[in-house]
């Protein structure tokens, strides 16, 4: 065949597979997108519900800090069985009994100082509100495990490596939208429900934000494809250069690309990468769930839940911004090694700030916006960088044990900033080290990804 005839017929076959990536993107991204929202919501509005919630049931932040962060735990230990689980059920139902069990969890939160847990607290030598906070925040973290990884794996599913990064910063500015639109709903919540019904602001929280999670499970349930092979919004045409493209993309962890689930467990680079995931999860919960009460602390009066929920949307409308360029600029260049690694600078810039800002607003106000800016880039560029070397049930598993094992800086990081605030008044001590963990993180990143340790990978996007 000639150039200009080969040409001709390659030209049809691209305009047909943006299409159908199109179409793909049209149809699935609003139903990730609302599940990742109204998750986030789930998870992360017990920063909001401390500023009563602490308060009103007595607790330090010693103790706010280790049951915030305890939501991990859980997640953790079945992060992996969950992500493997979904890969044999189908991701419709799986994540469907995810989003359902989490949100009833969550809801539980609203009487977690009423419901009677027998002997239990007395073995465990605290008091029964503080056991059922600890239990309740453990159990979300189980009933939510898989969420985020199945969300990884199932967008292998439709898009190849080249695109995926996008869709994945897209689906991920879900935390931004979640935060900037959630801070001022869950700042008018406590302020404007607080004593109706006889029920608290928190308690009110509780509940109105976890309705979502189970209605889109439901949603879910009926609309998600598990994959591109049978869905009827798709011509054969457009199946076909999904399929071809997912085929083509497959081959760009070479040979010794890890395909079994033990393989991913036994791989250095899924350690690594672990590692450098646990370095930004420790900034990213650790300031998500402290955000309000530092925003609070810059002279907010006790009660104005809405003006800190107001002041909490600049950092994170800054950061929605931050990640939505850090995915179009790293799929338009194909770099991600220093995209991923200039993120976790900012992150570390961000945290030096902190530990000098003290109680002045702008200062302050910007040093959040770095943090929360550099977290969501990260997230945003990451996962191209293992979802190109893993494949089959190592994708699975490899992805769901850096999830798991990164996010166990989510206990870690509001704990620590807990207890110290505790100990010495105040978080500067916790800000040093998570600067310096992020910068561990972007050193490691550029060690892991250099090009001695890609060679076996010569098609590998992590340039």
């Amino acid at each position: 065949m000639s150039a200009p005839a080969h040409a001709a017929q390659a030209a049809p076959d691209q305009a047909v597979a943006d299409g159908a990536f199109a179409v793909a993107l049209r149809r699935l991204l609003p139903l990730l997108f609302g599940c990742y929202i109204a998750a986030y919501l789930d998870r992360v509005n017990v920063g909001f519900a401390k500023l009563q919630m602490a308060q009103g049931l007595a607790w330090s932040d010693a103790v706010f800090g280790f049951g915030a962060g305890i939501f991990f735990l859980g997640y953790f230990l079945f992060e992996v069985p969950s992500n493997l689980l979904l890969e044999r059920v189908g991701a419709r139902r799986w994540i469907a009994r995810i989003m359902i069990s989490w949100g009833m969890v969550s809801g539980a939160f609203a009487v977690v100082d009423r419901i009677p847990w027998g002997p239990l607290p007395g073995w465990f030598g605290v008091e029964p509100g503080v056991f059922g906070f600890y239990l309740l925040r453990f159990l979300l973290g189980v009933a939510e495990a898989g969420f985020f990884p199945g969300m990884i794996l199932y967008l292998t599913y439709w898009f190849p490596g080249a695109r995926r990064t996008r869709v994945v910063a897209l689906c991920m500015t879900a935390i931004a939208v979640a935060n900037v639109a959630g801070a001022p709903l869950s700042g008018a919540i406590l302020q404007g429900l607080d004593g109706v019904a006889g029920w608290s602001g928190w308690r009110w929280l509780f509940v109105l934000e976890a309705a979502p999670s189970v209605l889109m499970g439901l949603v879910i349930l009926r609309l998600l494809p598990d994959g591109p092979a049978q869905v009827a919004w798709l011509s054969p045409a457009q199946r076909a250069a999904i399929t071809a493209a997912l085929a083509a993309d497959a081959p760009t962890g070479g040979e010794g690309a890890p395909h079994r689930a033990m393989d991913a467990l036994r791989s250095g680079r899924v350690w690594a990468l672990a590692l450098v995931y646990l370095s930004s999860t420790l900034s990213l919960y650790g300031i998500n769930f402290w955000m309000p009460t530092l925003i609070q602390e810059l002279g907010v009066a006790p009660t104005d839940y809405l003006t800190v929920g107001l002041l909490s949307m600049i950092p994170w409308g800054t950061a929605g911004v931050a990640m939505v360029w850090a995915g179009h600029h790293s799929d338009r260049t194909g770099e991600r090694r220093w995209h991923v690694a200039a993120s976790l600078f900012a992150v570390t810039a961000g945290q030096l700030l902190l530990t000098v800002t003290g109680h002045a607003v702008v200062p302050s106000l910007l040093a959040l916006s770095l943090v929360a800016s550099g977290v969501l880039a990260f997230v945003a560029t990451f996962w191209s960088i293992p979802t190109a070397f893993l494949r089959a049930s190592a994708a699975a598993a490899g992805i769901a044990w850096i999830n798991s094992v990164g996010n166990l800086g989510g206990h870690f990081g509001p704990d620590l900033i807990g207890r110290i605030r505790t100990a010495s008044g105040n978080a500067t001590g916790a800000f040093l080290f998570l600067a310096a963990m992020a910068l561990l993180g972007a050193t490691v990143t550029l060690w892991v990804t250099r090009p001695a340790a890609t060679a076996t990978t010569p098609t590998s996007p992590t340039r």
